[in-house]
């Protein structure tokens, strides 16, 4: 698919709506959709929804992107990975429909995982959009059950806009007349291009500060809203940021009907690689000896601010990174809030993507940012150089979702 149809991006609903139509527009045929924009958190968003809609007893389907290690990542059906078989089977069917007319790669394989959920019964299907949204390629449902915009930050900018009103404003798209929506924290600028749309299609709000709450308190999680308070346990997954992602994720939970129970669930059951992981287990864990080794995928400023806040939490230790980024990214608006806390960086590039900066420009990043850095050629040899400098270290893989997968290949 990579060959017949490059990774490129070319923002338009066109070509998605001449295949749909081609294939009987099973868009239309979906079960109850729960449609996820923003900028940082659609991922955690999405897997703490289903593991809540789960623990419910509800099957679900979800879909996402990029996949860290295999395609199959990208799409679950009533909550199982899709097979080989039956995903060779929807590629092959939209290639033949799409009789060689041009299309991006992101588009007919969104067109597949819709074709796959139409097809396969479920009580729900989770779309996370892949960029932007009024003209993503999954913004094709005209009625979905409830739409969720998290936080919006500066990312991704030549595309979407250089604003952050411009940006909330492609956001915003997914936003449907009549159709409730769960919205995060946001800047004042993006809330405001929020809020007007949902004014002029007549969409319930449901937003954070206004209509929900949530905060840590001794330890534990507590939401509350016009129905009243809960007192939950933290999210299983690591990081302050986490705390206002599940307070989204109640907010739909509770708008869709469900009750505590399931709120509960869905913030301590949740698992997201790549998040803040610590690593535990595989070849890269057995190289890095006592010193801790974690994973995160994030690659924008208000990612590297979360990054940050989360190492402050953390036990005392010294923090190295091994950061690879993509050139289309903000490094040094990454790096900034990540200076202080970090003892040394080592840049490397990400193997086999063309778009990788290299570990010299990384590293000369990080220097402005003013942080210790060096180029390494691997992330095993920067893993060998940290842990011979220094062996109780906390070592930190991150900068990019495409390194993450990379990573999670090696470590098996």
């Amino acid at each position: 698919m990579m060959s017949l149809h490059p990774k490129i991006i070319d923002l338009t609903l066109d070509r998605v709506w001449r295949l749909l139509a081609a294939l009987g527009h099973p868009e239309r045929t979906l079960p109850p959709v729960i449609h996820i924009a923003g900028t940082n958190g659609k991922g955690s968003t999405q897997a703490m929804l289903r593991a809540g809609l789960e623990s419910a007893g509800k099957t679900t389907h979800a879909y996402t992107s990029p996949h860290l290690a295999r395609f199959h990542e990208r799409i679950r059906l009533a909550g199982e990975l899709i097979t080989d078989a039956y995903l060779t089977e929807v590629l092959d069917e939209c290639e033949r429909a799409n009789g060689g007319i041009g299309i991006t790669y992101f588009e007919i394989t969104t067109v597949a995982a819709l074709l796959a959920f139409a097809r396969t019964p479920a009580d729900y299907t989770l779309l996370e959009v892949g960029l932007g949204g009024r003209l993503d390629a999954t913004n094709v449902v005209e009625k979905p059950a409830l739409t969720i915009i998290t936080p919006v930050s500066l990312d991704h900018q030549s595309y979407l806009g250089d604003t952050l009103a411009q940006i909330a404003g492609e956001k915003a798209g997914i936003i449907k007349r009549g159709v409730p929506c769960v919205v995060g924290p946001q800047s004042d600028e993006g809330l405001e291009v929020i809020e007007a749309r949902a004014n002029r299609l007549g969409a319930p709000l449901m937003v954070y500060s206004q209509h929900w709450h949530v905060w840590e308190e001794r330890g534990r999680l507590v939401y509350q809203d016009e129905t009243g308070l809960l007192d939950l346990p933290l999210p299983n997954l690591i990081g302050a940021h986490q705390v206002q992602n599940a307070g989204g994720v109640i907010a739909a939970l509770r708008t869709l009907g469900f009750d505590n129970d399931t709120c509960e669930a869905a913030i301590t059951r949740a698992q997201w690689p790549a998040r803040m992981q610590r690593l535990k287990h595989g070849p890269l864990v057995d190289a890095a000896g006592p010193a801790e080794l974690w994973l995160d995928g994030g690659h924008n400023p208000a990612a590297g601010d979360a990054i940050a806040e989360t190492l402050t939490r953390l036990p005392n230790l010294p923090t190295y990174m091994i950061c690879g980024m993509l050139n289309t990214k903000d490094i040094g608006g990454y790096l900034a809030p990540l200076a202080a806390h970090t003892a040394h960086l080592y840049g490397v590039s990400i193997p086999k993507e063309v778009n990788t900066l290299s570990a010299e420009d990384t590293v000369a990043a990080a220097l402005k940012a003013g942080m210790a850095a060096t180029p390494a050629d691997t992330v095993l040899s920067a893993i060998h150089s940290i842990t011979k400098a220094d062996p109780a270290a906390r070592i930190l893989i991150c900068g990019s979702l495409y390194l993450a997968g990379r990573v999670l290949q090696q470590n098996g």
